[in-house]
């Protein structure tokens, strides 16, 4: 599909639902999608096929194709699984990477490291992602592969939450996350698997309480009222 139509609108349905500019659970429209990228149904609904491949869209019977979902339910899941998947990654990707990826993570370090200093919240998860990404290849293993791949989808839509400047994520934790990427190119380079995996955990833990900040709406501005008058028994 590269420099398609359908490529164009493969790349740019992920990106939106990355950064949430489409809302995990919304409806895809194919009227608007067609119109959007300049497609006819049948190679729209295939680009629909190969993101539901991927996680990032759910086909449904008769009702077409939705934004894949970010309920309390399947974040349980998420945070169950992500820091074993992570971890193992890593562990991996330090006994697999050749020079050529490692050059690949020190690019998407640098890039990283400006989105960090520009401030762009979008820059920053994406640039996130793309690290991460870029250490499942290392690993080099097909099946955690597509694992941390489908992490990744959510885990960086919460990282548009994370990443944010008044999200409470502050400098110093932010410094943190790069830091520990820095690290984690240090290991992968020196064959040190059990301080990656261990790595692995600790980045892991600077996302894990992020939680909240997603699912919870922000604080009610109009007042409540005054509950009604119990009547006496």
């Amino acid at each position: 599909m590269r420099g398609s139509a359908k490529s164009l609108a493969y790349e740019d349905l992920k990106r939106a639902i990355l950064t949430l500019d489409r809302v995990p659970g919304s409806t895809l429209e194919e009227g608007e999608l067609c119109d959007r990228y300049g497609l006819s149904r049948t190679p729209l609904r295939e680009v629909l096929q190969q993101l539901a491949g991927e996680g990032f869209v759910v086909l449904q019977q008769n009702r077409g194709a939705r934004v894949s979902d970010m309920t309390h339910y399947t974040l349980r899941d998420f945070f169950l699984a992500a820091p074993l998947i992570y971890s193992s990654i890593l562990r991996l990707a330090v006994q697999n990477a050749r020079p050529s990826q490692i050059e690949d993570l020190k690019r998407a370090q640098e890039a990283f490291r400006t989105a960090l200093q520009s401030g762009d919240t979008t820059e920053r998860a994406l640039t996130n992602d793309l690290f991460h990404r870029i250490t499942g290849q290392m690993a080099g293993n097909s099946y955690l592969l597509a694992s941390l791949d489908r992490l990744l989808i959510d885990h960086t839509r919460i990282a548009m939450t994370f990443f944010k400047p008044k999200s409470g994520a502050k400098e110093d934790r932010l410094a943190l996350a790069c830091a520990q990427h820095d690290e984690m190119i240090a290991c992968i380079e020196n064959g040190d698997e059990d301080r990656a995996a261990e790595l692995a955990l600790e980045h892991w833990a600077l996302s894990r309480d992020q939680i909240e900040l997603f699912v919870m709406p922000d604080g009610l501005e109009a007042p409540l009222g005054v509950p009604p008058k119990q009547k006496s028994a």
